[in-house]
């Protein structure tokens, strides 16, 4: 440490720096500046080390700290080495937003990419679809505010999908089978690896898309009645669509018009595959170019940092519940139960869904993806910065599933051996995140359904979801007639469904007072009525017909779901939640959607 210098001896030394300049030398290993009060004007800045005299008293500037003369006189210390730390932490959390931007603008270029070139109206208008960009160990890196359910559970089909098959530079591996982390045999998903200009594994590029045809013993392949994997259409375990950069159409032309179950609609399929081979190889080239500016080093670096940073966002957002455990319960129309325990410890987060219903019997049937899918949905909505949706949220987090109940199911290799799984996608996900969420105490139940509903012949198949109500929280009203939780789709323009299919759509409205009534309103269902021009089979995959949509703190469950049919002839038919029925020309169908719960109890009106 430099010297203590006493009033007394700045006063011998007469205000004289050279004394203080032959003393410190010995200390600091060479002469430093010294510098007089008097000489210094406003503005004047001393770097240390370095010495300041006045009449009175002798200052010291370390090395590692800067001296400024402000107004008035005042002298004031900054210590630099904090200063350029914070500067230097300022400029790393500026640099991983702009790489955070970099990475998920590709991911949107894949989309944009992907619906410019698709032809099918689920894809190119619906927007059914999800692009991804993953990093090197297969985790989800960054996505394009696509579809939740198909998001959450893309990594994880990577990771599965390289445990059957090696993925080189050049390859593009196609499957929809949920044994590897497909959802439904409907949505297909293509994923590529991307190396660099030195053969150097960057990461993956992925998307899924939900193709409204893909066989099955119903048009729309989702068979309300299939009881195994087999009847609800065309499975496609990992295989190479494009091996060392040739592709395989015949390969995959042969498996889509060759099972037990085809296509009806294989042109349709193919045009959309090459889409989406196009969108992969534009998620490519950005992702290289990004490398070539940067540097592979830099971008695994920020890629590791994207992760950890939304790691730290969840562990600053779940502190509130540490040392706690949530429990509940929800239960399908059909009466099989889904049952949570969330314990949080340390940080920590373990979710265990013992006691859930066996396998399913019919189509709804779910997978360790799509549970992985709710879970990292819900923990994203825990977090209120903005934050992409990427595995960093599952680095403190363990899921226990039990073995041969309907969200684990076995699925071995024959899929007339498989259970159907088509309505644990679309509905099972619905109901897994509403009972996160009434474990948790964050919002009452939303409509809890996508209402699948689709109708087609032997030449073609339609689908669509159908928007409802979303369940209020603490402080808000629920919104009335939107797609919510694990869906994200458009709904298809009137002109573009009545233009290509042979239907007219005869009503769709909000389905008024169909919310729960208390403190905070759930929103409002919808109804949607068709008529139909032509002979179609059409099918409807739903929930909450039977267990209307529960609200919370008091507040009303919302309404029921419905639909039925109108005969021509002025007969009325209902249907049951999942059910299908034959349509000749001139009948129609109307489904009304259910509502979202309310929050606390309803406020009298009394004075």
């Amino acid at each position: 440490q430099p010297p203590r210098f006493s009033r007394t001896f700045a006063r011998c030394a007469s205000y004289d720096p050279e004394p203080f300049k032959k003393c410190f030398a010995p200390v600091v290993g060479k002469e430093i500046p010294v510098y007089r009060w008097d000489d210094l004007m406003c503005g004047a800045k001393i770097n240390g080390p370095a010495i300041l005299l006045n009449p009175t008293s002798t200052v010291y500037v370390d090395v590692t700290w800067e001296l400024n003369i402000q107004e008035n006189q005042h002298a004031v210390m900054t210590n630099m080495m904090q200063k350029h730390a914070a500067i230097r932490s300022e400029n790393e959390l500026i640099e991983l937003e702009l790489f955070t931007n970099r990475f998920s603008a590709i991911a949107d270029e894949m989309g944009a990419q992907l619906q410019r070139t698709s032809i099918s109206v689920n894809i190119k208008e619906r927007l059914d679809f999800s692009c991804a960009l993953l990093d090197a160990k297969a985790e989800l890196l960054v996505n394009a505010p696509h579809i939740p359910v198909h998001l959450g559970s893309l990594g994880i089909c990577n990771r599965l999908v390289l445990e059957k098959l090696s993925i080189e530079e050049g390859d593009v591996v196609i499957t929809n089978h949920p044994k590897y982390g497909g959802s439904h045999l409907p949505d297909i998903t293509l994923m590529s690896a991307v190396y660099d200009d030195f053969g150097s594994l960057i990461g993956y590029v992925i998307n899924r898309a939900h193709h409204a045809e893909l066989g099955g013993s119903r048009p729309g392949s989702m068979p309300p009645d299939a009881k195994n994997l087999e009847e609800e259409g065309v499975v496609i375990p990992p295989t190479y669509l494009v091996k060392r950069g040739q592709v395989q159409w015949r390969l995959i032309q042969s498996l889509l018009s060759g099972s037990s179950y085809p296509s009806r609609s294989v042109d349709e399929n193919i045009a959309d595959i090459n889409a989406a081979m196009a969108s992969l190889r534009r998620g490519s080239e950005a992702l290289k170019e990004l490398v070539r500016q940067y540097g592979l080093e830099k971008v695994h670096t920020y890629m590791q940092k994207l992760k950890d940073n939304a790691g730290a966002i969840l562990q600053e957002y779940i502190r509130p519940y540490d040392n706690r455990v949530f429990q509940a319960q929800e239960s399908l129309d059909d009466g099989h139960t889904i049952k949570v325990t969330i314990a949080v410890k340390d940080g920590h987060i373990n979710f265990d869904f013992s006691g859930t219903s066996a396998v399913h019997p019919g189509n709804l049937n779910a997978n360790v993806s799509i549970v992985y899918s709710a879970v990292l949905y819900v923990l994203r909505l825990l977090c209120s910065k903005p934050i992409p949706l990427n595995e960093g949220l599952m680095q403190k987090v363990s899921i226990q599933l039990p073995d041969s109940s309907f969200l684990h199911p076995v699925f071995p290799d024959i899929p007339s051996e498989c259970p159907a799984v088509v309505g644990g996608n679309t509905e099972v996900s619905q109901r897994l995140v509403d009972t996160l969420l009434k474990a948790l105490g964050l919002s009452a139940c939303s409509q809890g359904t996508m209402n699948n509903f689709l109708f087609g012949n032997d030449t073609f198949g339609y689908y669509e979801t159908i928007c409802g109500g979303v369940g209020a929280g603490l402080g808000f009203r629920g919104r009335s007639a939107v797609h919510q939780h694990m869906t994200n789709t458009r709904i298809t323009d009137p002109e573009d469904m009545e233009l290509k299919y042979p239907v007219r759509l005869k009503q769709f409205a909000i389905r008024k007072d169909s919310g729960g009534k208390g403190k905070w309103p759930g929103g409002d269902g919808t109804i949607r009525e068709l008529e139909f021009l032509e002979e179609v089979d059409m099918t409807i995959l739903s929930q909450h017909r039977v267990v209307p949509p529960f609200g919370m703190e008091g507040g009303g469950a919302g309404a029921k779901g419905e639909q039925y049919i109108l005969r021509k002839n002025g007969e009325r038919q209902q249907l049951g939640g999942v059910d299908s029925a034959a349509l000749k020309p001139g009948d129609r169908v109307v489904i009304c959607s259910p509502g979202g719960g309310a929050w606390g109890e309803e406020e009298s009106s009394e004075p």
